[in-house]
C-alpha cells in the first residue's frame, strides 16, 4: 500500500484528508479540526486546500457572507426612550 503523507507532523495522509471531505469538511480548518493537520507548521495547509478544491455541497463565500449579514427583519427594533423631564 502507498501512503502519501499530506501532514508530516500528525502523520495524516491524503486518504484521510478525502475521508474528510467525504464527511463534510470543506476547508483547511475543517480537516485540522477533525484531525490537526496544518496546526503545526503549517506546511501543508495549500497542499490540503488542493485536495478539497471547490467541491460541491460547499457554501461560498457569497453565501457564507449572507448567512453572517443580519437581515433587517432578524435585527429588533431599539426601544423607545421616554423623555425624562
Amino acid at each position: 500500500m502507498n501512503r502519501v503523507y499530506v501532514c508530516h507532523c500528525f502523520g495524516i495522509t491524503e486518504a484521510q484528508v478525502h475521508a474528510h471531505k467525504e464527511s463534510g469538511a470543506c476547508t483547511p480548518r475543517d480537516v485540522a479540526s477533525a484531525c490537526k493537520a496544518g496546526t503545526d507548521c503549517g506546511s501543508c495547509v495549500r497542499r490540503i486546500q488542493a485536495l478539497l478544491g471547490r467541491g460541491a455541497g460547499c457554501a461560498s463565500r457569497a453565501e457564507l457572507q449572507a448567512r453572517l449579514t443580519p437581515t433587517a427583519a432578524a435585527v429588533p427594533a431599539a426601544p423607545a426612550v421616554a423623555d425624562a423631564a
